[in-house]
């Protein structure tokens, strides 16, 4: 009989983390049965892709722009990205150093892919975005996690961070603004550990796909920050500023020298991006501004809304996010833990959160909750809260 055998990277990815999804898969069960859950456990904006990006990519479909991508991505695209970090980064940025990849955590996944080995160390701060753990687990790396300052608003501390570097070091690997916390990383920060690394001949990567997304402090690009660029990689991509998450697109910013590899390995994975979509991607930052606007303010109104709520409720205390469509809120007053909370708002109130567990260690008493609602939404799922608590 025959027996399966399976490589030690897909037996990573059967690592137990059940527990963490339980509330969500859930929720989405009953809510898909018809039942009046209020979904805040993921990270998919409720807001559509705007009418003229999508006629934009239809109009591409009928011109033809359904073959083969050139493995680094459409010209167009390249260069209107190089444009961006160009103004972003306040350095010359050529559609040399640009490669687009179908989507940012393809983007991460490939750029981690070709800068660690299995017995590298990856540096992460805490809390850690959870769609990072498939990609740790398939390249199997030593993960080294260095918590942030909670008390100040999930500041990163670049001195733990320098202090944990050890000579197996390979990345560190900032997320900026970041998931699930909503921090932005200060430019001097990112000057500093730009610095730091490039002594060491250690890559510093950057996610910076909430760039866009900001409200009273502005991101400033890891590029911006950097005096040099030898070592410094940027991932961005289109779907949570544009509402574009199954469009599938991003990208990376990186050293001339670096870009070969990534194209050799992107060439022997995904072969290229799909035309159509790129040509809608080069509309959509080049017909931006409006809308950007406008969705900023929007999850601005959600995010202040949210945490107004969120201060009259006896037991719950969260920071105010600098940016994303994320809070995270410490129920170490009222609950065992974040799990056990999640728990128990679905079950009595139909509401789904994300325990604060797939995060890390440091955000165990903690839960994640998504502004993906609009006002009114919000509303009534803090009004279920309300009544959970209260006992109501």
């Amino acid at each position: 009989m025959f027996e399966p055998r399976f490589s030690r990277a897909a037996q990573r990815l059967e690592a137990d983390d059940a527990d963490l999804w339980q509330v969500h898969t859930e929720a989405m069960a009953r809510h898909a049965n018809g039942e009046d859950v209020i979904v805040m456990s993921v990270g998919d904006p409720d807001l559509p892709t705007i009418d003229p990006i999508i006629e934009n990519a239809v109009t591409s479909l009928y011109r033809g722009r359904t073959h083969y991508s050139p493995g680094m991505g459409e010209p167009a695209l390249r260069k209107k990205i190089a444009e961006i970090e160009t103004e972003a980064s306040g350095k010359p940025t050529t559609s040399d150093e640009v490669i687009i990849f179908p989507g940012a955590t393809n983007a991460i996944y490939s750029v981690l892919r070709c800068l660690l080995d299995s017995d590298s160390e990856l540096l992460i701060t805490e809390p850690t975005y959870v769609g990072y753990q498939g990609i740790f687990k398939t390249i199997g790396c030593t993960i080294v996690s260095v918590p942030t300052i909670i008390e100040d608003g999930f500041a990163i501390d670049v001195d733990a961070i320098v202090a944990a570097v050890t000579p197996a070091t390979r990345v560190v690997l900032l997320n900026t603004p970041g998931n699930p916390s909503g921090n932005v990383i200060a430019g001097d920060d990112l000057a500093r550990l730009a610095e730091f690394t490039r002594a060491r001949d250690i890559w510093l990567v950057c996610d910076e796909v909430y760039s866009m997304l900001t409200f009273e402090k502005p991101h400033v690009s890891a590029r911006r920050a950097a005096d040099n660029l030898d070592n410094v990689i940027i991932v961005d991509g289109l779907s949570k500023s544009h509402s574009m998450t199954g469009w599938r697109l991003g990208w990376v910013v990186a050293p001339e020298n670096a870009i070969p590899t990534l194209l050799n390995f992107t060439s022997a994975t995904v072969f290229g991006c799909s035309q159509f979509i790129q040509d809608a991607a080069a509309f959509a930052l080049e017909n931006d501004a409006e809308y950007i606007a406008a969705i900023r303010q929007e999850y601005r109104k959600r995010r202040d809304y949210a945490v107004g709520r969120i201060s009259s409720i006896n037991g719950l205390q969260c920071h105010l996010p600098d940016a994303g469509m994320f809070l995270m809120l410490d129920v170490s007053n009222i609950a065992q833990d974040g799990e056990s909370f999640a728990r128990q708002l679905l079950d009595e109130v139909n509401v789904s959160v994300l325990p604060g567990s797939g995060f890390g260690e440091q955000t165990l008493h903690h839960v994640r909750l998504s502004l993906t609602h609009d006002v009114e939404v919000l509303a009534s799922a803090f009004d279920r809260i309300e009544t959970m608590i209260s006992g109501d």
